[in-house]
């Protein structure tokens, strides 16, 4: 009975689709907003949100069990030496421009930071809280999505589109948080430019690991250069990033091209 429907399970996966990605993405979503709820408890004991134990309860506690749970999930439908492995279609010389501006700006922001002011306990927990942000992230959208789009035979530019989307769609919950719907609706615009330029980080490279490490240096780079901006006019050429990104990601998305083939999505490497 337990191998029947294990090979359920994995056949309707396999089958890939649009609406499979959104339902996956949703059943993380909950579940990460689920474990965050459960955390209330510890988090109403913390008077600063952004002091190390903030960021290790409200950020990387809860991302870190989304991983666990990604890897699980990959497991058990035997995704995981796909995701991990070679991208099945090569990259194009251009798709470096991605990675060339969000590495610059990414620099350019933990220059920008003001070290003494932040502290090197908020430094280093962001810094491992950037690690699972970068990894959970990646793996659902880069990974999980993007293999379940390819399954259903969709054309590159839809599964950089869709899959960007998605992940832009995740960050809509910050408005459960009390965030604005202005600077909510800006965010969603810079995550998808910025989607699109970790799915040509993940082409161009051949696999995966380079948007997760991309990624993982984003996150805490923007956020503790909000935080403890230090004085000087690179803060404001840092301040460009998102406007640059977002430029970047869009036009770049145009000029994505090429397929795969459904055997080139499902390889048969069996049990993973």
């Amino acid at each position: 009975m337990a191998d029947v429907t294990q090979s359920g399970w994995r056949r309707f996966w396999e089958q890939g689709g649009w609406w499979r990605a959104m339902v996956l993405v949703v059943v993380y979503f909950v579940l990460y907003n689920g474990l965050s709820l459960l955390l209330t408890p510890i988090a109403s004991q913390i008077d600063d949100p952004q002091s190390a134990a903030g960021i290790l309860v409200f950020y990387a506690i809860p991302v870190l069990v989304g991983c666990l749970l990604l890897i699980a999930f990959a497991a058990s439908v035997g995704w995981l030496r796909e995701i991990f492995g070679p991208q099945p279609i090569r990259g194009r010389g251009w798709m470096w421009i991605a990675i060339a501006v969000v590495l610059l700006f990414n620099i350019l922001h933990f220059l920008s930071i003001d070290y003494g002011d932040a502290g090197s306990e908020v430094v280093a927990t962001w810094l491992l809280a950037g690690v699972f942000i970068g990894f959970a992230e990646e793996v659902l959208t880069r990974g999980l999505v993007v293999n379940l789009l390819r399954k259903a035979g969709q054309r590159e530019i839809a599964v950089a589109a869709i899959s960007s989307a998605l992940f832009a769609l995740l960050h809509a919950g910050n408005l459960l948080t009390g965030q604005p719907l202005f600077a909510t609706a800006i965010q969603l615009v810079y995550t998808f430019g910025f989607g699109v330029c970790m799915y040509l980080a993940m082409r161009v490279t051949g696999t995966i690991i380079a948007p997760i490490l991309l990624h993982a240096s984003t996150d805490p780079s923007i956020f503790l250069y909000t935080a403890h901006p230090a004085e000087g006019g690179l803060g404001a050429i840092a301040g460009l990033g998102n406007p640059a990104v977002i430029i970047v990601g869009i036009v770049l998305l145009f000029f994505i091209r090429g397929r795969v083939e459904r055997s080139q999505a499902a390889p048969s490497f069996g049990a993973a």
